[in-house]
């Protein structure tokens, strides 16, 4: 059986094991890659890179968490008539603010990565952890130090980058309103990072979009709750594999980037 391509974006200081969970689940209808941003410092060269690992013109389906889900806007900023359908998580979509709210975002995002050039990014990670999961979790090891693990890997210069692109951010609010394609929209109830009246919001402005509420979770939703985003995802997904598949009458297989197939 043919399945659809599925482009998963990871977010800030994140690599593929933010969708272990999810990309296990929905093996059976999506060939799932995940996007390396490499050493970009802007959203639009992220997404440039992204594309990169699915040949144009394939039709995918496209999923973002945190970051990622910024990253994921400017794909549909670009080329919209590719994308079958569209998930975005514990995101957000509006540009910095300007004045003093701007500056302490700015200053407060400068105070991580200052602490992740001298002292490490997983020094970094453990400092922002309380931003990121349920309090509930905090004390839970395993969850904790995959988070901590994961984050390890990218060097401090990687972590200024994505940071540095996500000050700069463009507004997405007319993006959002263009989005045609099923939409679905997630976030943990107790999201401190990216706030549940956020995701309101996102999913007011989307046309026909779908906000799935994940209950005693915070920001890292797919790792806190992976089952329960697994099936949401796997909700959207299936109807969309099968209009797809079924409009190309079995179309075959995309060829993906083998570095990157999961």
């Amino acid at each position: 059986m043919s399945r659809l391509p599925l482009l998963l974006l990871p977010g800030l200081v994140c690599d593929a094991d933010i969708w272990q969970h999810q990309i296990e689940r929905l093996s059976a209808i999506a060939d799932a890659c995940v996007a390396d941003y490499g050493p970009s410092d802007s959203l639009a060269d992220m997404a440039s890179r992204a594309l990169e690992l699915l040949p144009d013109p394939a039709r995918f389906a496209l999923a973002g968490h945190s970051m990622g889900g910024r990253v994921a806007f400017e794909i549909m900023r670009r080329v919209p008539e590719r994308v079958a359908g569209l998930a975005v998580l514990d995101t957000g979509y509006e540009p910095l603010k300007p004045g003093e709210p701007g500056q302490k975002e700015i200053a407060d995002r400068s105070a991580f990565v200052d602490l992740a050039c001298t002292q490490g990014v997983r020094a970094m990670a453990r400092e922002w952890m309380p931003e990121l999961v349920h309090p509930s979790r905090l004390s839970d090891a395993p969850l904790v130090n995959s988070i901590l693990d994961m984050m390890q890997r990218k060097s401090p210069a990687i972590f200024a980058a994505q940071v540095k692109a996500l000050v700069e951010r463009p507004d997405a609010t007319p993006v959002l309103r263009a989005i045609r394609c099923p939409t679905l929209v997630i976030c943990g109830r107790e999201d401190a990072w990216s706030p549940l009246a956020r995701h309101e919001q996102i999913a007011s402005l989307i046309p026909g979009s779908k906000l799935v509420v994940i209950e005693n979770c915070g920001h890292m939703a797919t790792m806190e709750r992976p089952e329960e985003v697994a099936s949401a995802m796997l909700a959207w997904l299936a109807p969309i594999q099968s209009r797809e598949l079924g409009l190309a009458g079995g179309a075959p297989s995309v060829e993906i980037d083998a570095a990157r197939r999961l």
